[in-house]
């Protein structure tokens, strides 16, 4: 039976439309590829305290459950285990983000994240972020 994994992501959007992405450091899977913020969900907590915990956590912004908006998800089958993602939009936080976690960070049009290595699992919510935006 495959290992099902939740992680929570989120696709911050600034007030010039762009979306924020996070480059997986060295020494982590699939480092070098661009991703959308976020983490895994802990037991007993929902896809939403996750995000919240996390993007306090790896950017040291604050944001709110009610400033989160179910967009889209992500189900993806890697070799070990089956990935399991809600992909939430943000526009409103408190605090300006920053890579605490040694990650570069980089604002990119919707148009544009094509240009970005990402993991198998984000390419499909490009289409769908592109279409939204």
């Amino acid at each position: 039976m495959t290992k099902i994994i939740l992680v929570s992501a989120v696709a911050l959007i600034d007030t010039e439309g762009r979306v924020l992405l996070a480059q997986r450091p060295e020494g982590k899977s699939l480092a070098g590829l661009w991703e959308f913020p976020g983490g895994k969900v802990e037991q007993g907590e929902s896809p939403e305290a996750a995000l919240i915990r996390e993007l306090h956590e790896e950017l040291g912004i604050d944001t709110w459950a009610s400033c989160l908006a179910p967009l889209t998800f992500a189900s993806h089958s890697y070799p070990d285990f089956h990935l399991l993602m809600p992909l939430f939009a943000c526009r409103r936080w408190n605090g300006i983000p920053q890579g605490r976690e040694g990650q570069r960070l980089a604002w990119v049009r919707a148009r544009d994240l094509k240009d970005y290595p990402m993991p198998p699992a984000d390419i499909p919510l490009i289409p769908i972020l592109r279409d939204w935006l």
